[in-house]
């Protein structure tokens, strides 16, 4: 038995070294790899040095400018890899060639390193999905498991490619779901910006105007109006009304954010998002399109239908399909139909689960899955489109109204001065 030095890396990705007893290299890998431990390099003692393995790590951790790897990127970077992966490999290109190849070309120095550090594990003897395994941050259950399921089934550039298609879909309805919600608070936070300018520089400069003028021969709405520009300006606790209303603004902001990532506060924002008028219907179409996407996508690459569930139930991204899916795992643990659980759950409309029903009768459930992701990917683009052609006229109508009556309340006591002027 001999003495074997390594280099290897821990589920954090971090680097260690040390030195394992046993009979031949090979031993030496699946040792550390009981260990929790990816080796990159192993090499018996007196007759080699990890020297240079450490000068390689230096030399590509100066390439990737200190980056990091493992840590986040945007998933647009993130599809863009997966789809040049799966091309390379469809190519004829070993797995190994092609990762150092994107390596070297891949501008993100987060995704440089990280893709760097994959050719390494993957080097050293530890299959593509455990190498993927080692940054959890960066590739989620949904795609180490897929890549998994690929490397058993000897069909990883299909998977790869399913992958990327997954991405792209995923990103595309999320952008859809994102410009909904985004643009009426955009406009709201013009309006209130507005609004403020005015009350606090501008109406106070009319108010000194119509000083001379007493509460009483002023408009009801210009009274008002100057009232809360006074409101805003005055200062009861060192310091100004507006700046008191900011600090509760961003205080209250910041405790919600901080309840809705607690399980309650989370389970019942989630069950609101899918109440609310008009929005609502959108959550809930956007959220089964992801369910029906990622399960179909999984069973299509070979994953178990029971692993397939857990992982869709951990990306639903909404508390109240997550535990809908969770009850679908347990019938199906138990020998159940995945349909009955579903139309008891509230959540999936009929026509959802009469596919799904039909899918489970004919054999071919994960392409109705993906049918059915398909459909609601329509629906959720028609909904967005119609919603945002009527909110775009009445947030600019709220906007106008609210400048609008500012702005008339300023100018209808200077119309009432010159009227008394002319009759004087």
């Amino acid at each position: 038995m001999a003495n074997f030095q390594y280099i290897a890396l821990d589920s954090k990705g971090e680097q260690t070294t040390g030195v394992v007893a046993a009979n031949t290299d090979a031993e030496a890998v699946q040792m550390l790899r009981g260990q929790g431990l990816y080796p990159t390099q192993v090499v018996e003692e007196g007759k080699g040095t990890l020297a240079g393995g450490a000068g390689k790590k230096k030399k590509k951790a100066k390439k990737g400018k200190g980056a990091k790897a493992g840590g986040k990127v945007k998933p647009k970077i993130l599809m863009i890899f997966t789809r040049q992966l799966a091309t390379l490999i469809d190519s004829g290109l070993p797995l190994l060639r092609g990762l150092n190849v994107l390596g070297k070309q891949e501008p993100n120095p987060v995704l440089k390193a990280t893709i760097n550090n994959l050719a390494d594990s993957v080097q050293g003897g530890s299959t593509f999905s455990e190498s993927l395994g080692q940054h959890p941050k960066m590739f989620n259950k949904l795609f180490v498991n897929m890549v998994k399921a690929g490397e058993l089934g000897g069909v990883l550039e299909i998977v790869l490619k399913r992958l990327a298609e997954y991405q792209e879909k995923a990103h595309k309805l999320k952008g859809k779901i994102v410009s909904a919600m985004v643009y009426p608070m955009i406009v709201m936070f013009i309006a209130v910006a507005i609004m403020s300018f005015l009350m606090l520089f501008i109406v106070p400069k009319f108010r000194a105007m119509f000083s001379e003028m007493g509460d009483g021969q002023l408009p009801l709405i210009s009274r008002f109006v100057f009232g809360f520009s006074d409101w805003m300006l005055a200062r009861p606790f060192f310091l100004p009304n507006s700046v008191w209303i900011l600090f509760i603004v961003v205080g209250a902001w910041t405790g919600f954010a901080a309840w809705t990532r607690t399980k309650k506060g989370r389970h019942i924002v989630d069950s609101a998002k899918l109440k609310l008028p008009i929005f609502g219907d959108i959550q809930r179409k956007s959220a089964i399109a992801r369910f029906t996407r990622t399960l179909g996508t999984l069973v299509t690459s070979g994953v178990p239908i029971l692993q397939a569930l857990n992982i869709t139930r951990d990306t639903a991204g909404n508390t109240v399909v997550a535990g809908a899916i969770d009850k679908v795992h347990d019938a199906v643990k138990e020998g159940e139909s995945i349909v009955t659980p579903m139309s008891g759950s509230g959540i999936f409309p009929n026509l959802v689960v009469s596919m799904v029903d039909v899918g489970e009768e004919t054999g071919q459930l994960p392409e109705m899955l993906l049918k059915i992701a398909d459909v609601y990917d329509d629906e959720v683009d028609g909904a967005v489109t119609a919603l945002t052609s009527i909110l775009e006229p009445i947030m600019i109508v709220i906007l106008a109204l609210v400048v609008g009556a500012i702005v008339f309340a300023l100018f209808l006591p200077l119309i009432q001065v010159i009227k008394e002027m002319q009759g004087g």
